[in-house]
């Protein structure tokens, strides 16, 4: 493997404040094709995306807050004026969801979460690769059944993740200083 392509995994950051343009088809494509190769125990291929584009980026917006407010667990005014003011610049969203596959007793849940969860990681990669920034948000009503049902995830068949929000950085990113993985490593001796 190339160091290069190593150092693109090492350079990788989370980036919030996205602007237009987004991804073109081509790239977008490219984006959730890495998506697949994510591990995958049993093929079950449990990841499902919903793309929210920045033309229909107001009323998704709006529609958000209205149900996020009628649920028993409404968004904090300020953290809704926050997420408006931030969602008014983003070109797009992808809606992760993990597909609960009830008939399926062999590979439990949290493998398929888990799987959900390197696919996103993939995508956040290749968005990097492509010159994109991109963040992991499970704010946004996340957690709220309804808004999971209003992006067409049944919440008795998928548990909603969150979102990925793409664009071009609108500040200038900056390299970030990673702990040392000797930190966070020991020895397994019998």
């Amino acid at each position: 493997m190339s160091e290069n392509a190593v150092q693109f995994l090492l350079d990788r950051q989370s980036v919030k404040f996205v602007r237009a343009p987004g991804p073109n088809e081509a790239q977008l494509g490219l984006i959730l094709q890495a998506a697949m190769s994510a591990p995958d125990h049993g093929k079950l291929r449990p990841w499902r995306f919903s793309l929210i584009r920045q033309d229909v980026m107001p009323q998704f917006v709006d529609k958000l807050f209205a149900t996020a407010q009628a649920s028993p667990t409404p968004i904090p005014a300020q953290k809704e004026e926050n997420a408006r003011r931030w969602l008014s610049e983003v070109p797009l969203l992808i809606a992760l969801a993990c597909h609960r596959d009830h008939g399926n007793t062999k590979i439990p849940e949290n493998e398929r979460m888990l799987a959900v969860g390197a696919a996103a990681m993939n995508m956040l990669n290749a968005a990097h690769m492509l010159g994109f920034g991109a963040f992991w948000s499970t704010g946004l009503g996340t957690y709220i059944e309804e808004v999971n049902e209003m992006l067409g995830f049944d919440p008795l068949d998928y548990r909603f993740m969150g979102y990925l929000a793409v664009g071009t950085p609108i500040d200038e990113t900056y390299p970030v200083t990673r702990p040392d993985h000797r930190q966070f490593v020991k020895e397994y001796r019998p």
